[in-house]
């Protein structure tokens, strides 16, 4: 019996080594991972990007494929750390717009970089970046509502709306007018008829604040807009109330802008000096604000007509009432639209200024983006002379003619 008992006991054994051998393909082994030893690192973890060296390598310009060259941040291996101070790698491009027009104002496509000469304080530099695209661009309407545009309030209406209607739907427009204050009449919009009702609402006041427009347009609006841009005004360039804003500081702000101007100049004084014999009368009951005993004496024995009066024409020699104030209104415009490299145009007939409109819509959309580094890259502050050439006869070349260096030893002329 204890032999039978023994065996059984021994078949028991056997029978319960032969399943548990059977069930470890069914059920995981545990096995406790060991502590790691102290003097074995880590293993390394790959990153995209190779290790950061600290041999210092210059910015590789990207293809010409880019629509625009910006200050760029390296790669991370043209980054690194020693002691705890970061390497910053800066580049020195300079990039403008350029636009090539016949003789008639239609641009030139198919142009090459060969076909581009740069010269920088009379120094021929070597274009390092080239491109021609075609891009979407946002305008500043910039319209003059001074009682001197009285007469000429229509006719500004009809000529914004006008422009407006050159542009394509990817286009975007903002509305600003001024008189002695400024007001924005439209947020930055594609709307054609926001744009429209916006450009009806301006309505003209008193006073003439346009050294203080321009550069309200500059630093509140333009610097926060991305992509191509540019400023079209309809002024007469001549300035009353100004007192933040000068007409140096605005022309050198324009100088400095990565934007063109192109100012829609009327001769207000000549249209004025027609219809009013020398004096410069304008509806009194358009007026925001009550004249003096004067004014309204002259109201009465005129009609209901207010003549003469501060900053008018044949307004007793106060500003912007001679002709030599018209002049410098000119001299102006004109300044504003070279240094920043537009075009001024003279708002003489209604067909002129819808070529001038259709001219600068295909202006602003096509343009070649040339770049260069300065042989000499100057100090900070010092103005640079540029100039751009094709080399093809009969051709009209529109770009900045200077810059000035900044803070940062890259330089970004006009548009993106």
């Amino acid at each position: 019996m204890k032999r039978i008992s023994i065996v059984s006991l021994c078949f028991l054994v056997f029978g319960l080594s032969v399943f548990a051998q059977s069930g470890r393909t069914s059920r995981p082994r545990v096995v406790t991972t060991p502590t790691p030893s102290i003097e074995k690192a880590p293993p390394e973890i790959q990153d995209d990007y190779p290790a950061p060296n600290t041999t210092k390598r210059p910015p590789v310009l990207q293809g010409g494929n880019n629509k625009s060259v910006q200050t760029q941040t390296a790669p991370s291996e043209d980054l690194g750390t020693v002691d705890d101070e970061v390497i910053k790698v800066e580049t020195n491009l300079v990039t403008m717009p350029v636009s090539v027009l016949d003789r008639n104002g239609r641009f030139i496509s198919g142009l090459r970089q060969e076909d581009f000469q740069i010269f920088e304080n009379n120094a021929q530099q070597k274009i390092e970046y080239f491109a021609s695209v075609e891009q979407p661009f946002t305008v500043v309407l910039l319209l003059d509502v001074s009682p001197s545009t009285a007469y000429q309030i229509d006719e500004i209406h009809d000529a914004a709306i006008s422009f407006v209607n050159q542009l394509r739907r990817e286009d975007k427009v903002v509305v600003i007018a001024f008189d002695e204050r400024v007001r924005v009449l439209s947020p930055v919009t594609s709307d054609r008829n926001v744009l429209r009702n916006a450009i009806m609402q301006a309505q003209f006041g008193d006073g003439t604040s346009l050294y203080e427009a321009v550069d309200y347009t500059i630093n509140r609006q333009l610097r926060g807009i991305e992509g191509r841009k540019a400023i079209v005004m309809f002024t007469d360039g001549v300035d009353t109330t100004s007192r933040r804003a000068g007409y140096q500081s605005t022309v050198r702000q324009a100088e400095e802008l990565d934007a063109m101007i192109y100012p829609i100049r009327y001769d207000t004084y000549s249209s004025m000096a027609d219809q009013s014999g020398g004096g410069y009368p304008y509806p009194r009951q358009r007026r925001r604000s009550g004249g003096t005993f004067g004014d309204i004496l002259g109201g009465i024995l005129n009609g209901g007509v207010v003549v003469g009066g501060g900053g008018y024409p044949g307004g007793g020699g106060s500003a912007g009432s001679s002709r030599a104030d018209y002049e410098e209104g000119r001299r102006y415009l004109n300044d504003l639209a070279a240094n920043s490299g537009g075009r001024t145009f003279e708002a003489t007939t209604t067909s002129n200024l819808d070529a001038a409109f259709a001219g600068i819509a295909e202006e602003l959309r096509r343009q070649y983006s040339v770049g260069y580094y300065p042989e000499n890259v100057g100090q900070k502050g010092e103005r640079r002379q540029i100039r751009v050439r094709v080399k093809r006869p009969n051709l009209v070349v529109r770009a900045k003619n200077s810059y000035i260096v900044g803070e940062t030893s890259n330089q970004k002329l006009a548009g993106k």
